[in-house]
């Protein structure tokens, strides 16, 4: 499967989940100071920014390090997005923190990760580095792209959530979670038929 710049921006906008991070990101916030709240939303996107590039420059490296193939990656990323897809169709009663409430500035864990370079798109990104390398810096500029999505969807998490209701944001998360699903058993297919083919 080819990405052009439009669809791997579209893939990592849906895959970091702006949408469905509101109600978790303001839950996490909700003990911080209001004036550090908009502070504390850039410092971790800007975290998660810098992991996702150094995972988009060095993946592979690590990936030939532990002889890991593209194959393997491929099915991987697509059985990861295929959980995360149905953890946003179906969510869970407890939400992403199992019930338990932060009581503290959260730094790193769990906003930077593994909300928003979680799995599934540190998957994608060195997905997308392995299949198309020629095309590093466009992915560079996907990522800016969708980290910048995340950083206006985050900062105004309150406002959009009061605006638009919880029940529209939960719809929109669950129409994210059904593409997301057919992006990752496309991913599957693909990384099953070129299994095939290598035997």
């Amino acid at each position: 499967m080819e990405y052009s710049f439009i669809s791997a921006t579209i893939l990592l906008i849906l895959v970091t989940d702006p949408l469905g991070n509101i109600p978790i990101f303001i839950s996490a916030l909700k003990d911080v100071d209001k004036h550090r709240r908009k502070r504390v939303v850039i410092r971790e996107i800007f975290i998660a920014y810098l992991i996702l590039i150094l995972f988009l420059f060095f993946g592979n490296h690590f990936l030939q390090a532990m002889h890991l193939s593209d194959i393997s990656l491929g099915i991987a990323g697509g059985v990861i997005l295929f959980l995360i897809a149905l953890r946003m169709v179906f969510p869970h009663p407890d939400g992403m923190f199992g019930g338990d409430s932060l009581d503290h500035e959260p730094f790193i864990v769990p906003l930077a990760i593994p909300l928003i370079a979680g799995p599934s798109s540190l998957a994608t990104v060195m997905l997308l580095a392995s299949r198309q390398p020629n095309k590093i810096m466009e992915w560079a500029f996907a990522i800016t792209i969708a980290m910048l999505v995340s950083a206006v969807v985050l900062v105004f998490a309150g406002r959009i959530q009061r605006w638009v209701g919880e029940r529209v944001v939960m719809a929109f998360e669950r129409l994210m979670g059904l593409i997301l699903t057919a992006i990752a058993v496309e991913m599957l297919l693909k990384g099953l038929q070129d299994f095939i083919k290598s035997l």
